[in-house]
């Protein structure tokens, strides 16, 4: 749980949508933000290789429980997101060369919902801690003693980030859900 939270804080990472209570982590991120307004849109979140970081069997059951049940299924966790000004029209579960993957797309009408971004003077920007790592973002990158920020000028009409949430090379142990995933989940 520690590390999932500092992996979210981190990265400012949401987070998502898939804000998950247990032990879940995913190797990368990618949000595609297509404003409609300066202050509201929709996002698109993309999570790839989800695994848990659970220590034992009782915690890795409730991460299964909280992915594939509450997160995927459960009308709570669009009632959930919606009180945080995140209204949820689609979120699925995938496999893709062995891993589980997870992508949810929603509205909203702040912008500030979306991972605490900001539009101000004509410019939407987010701010990330330094260690943050971004692989890729279709804005400008702004470094300062203290923070960096991707900046995007009112011309962008898509706001585009991908950042590498968790290596996975580190002593810590991830158990892979892939196994666990079973398509009818998202029928």
């Amino acid at each position: 749980m520690k590390n999932f939270l500092s992996v979210f804080v981190k990265t400012s990472a949401f987070i998502l949508l898939f804000i998950f209570n247990g032990c879940l982590t995913f190797h990368k991120v990618s949000y595609e933000v297509k404003l409609t307004q300066p202050n509201s849109g929709s996002v698109l979140i993309d999570m790839y290789d989800i695994r848990s970081t659970a220590a034992n069997n009782k915690e890795f059951d409730d991460d299964k429980k909280n992915l594939f049940q509450y997160m995927l299924k459960s009308k709570q966790f669009i009632e959930d997101q919606k009180s945080q000004g995140k209204d949820i029209i689609a979120r699925k579960l995938f496999l893709e060369n062995g891993k589980l993957n997870g992508q949810v797309e929603y509205k909203f009408t702040e912008i500030e919902n979306v991972e605490g971004m900001k539009y101000d003077g004509g410019f939407h920007y987010i701010n990330l801690k330094m260690d943050d790592s971004v692989i890729a973002t279709n804005g400008e990158i702004i470094r300062s003693k203290d923070y960096k920020r991707i900046v995007w000028d009112s011309t962008f009409t898509e706001l585009k980030f991908t950042m590498l949430a968790n290596p996975f090379n580190g002593k810590e142990h991830f158990r892979s859900l892939a196994p666990y995933f079973n398509q009818k989940f998202n029928k």
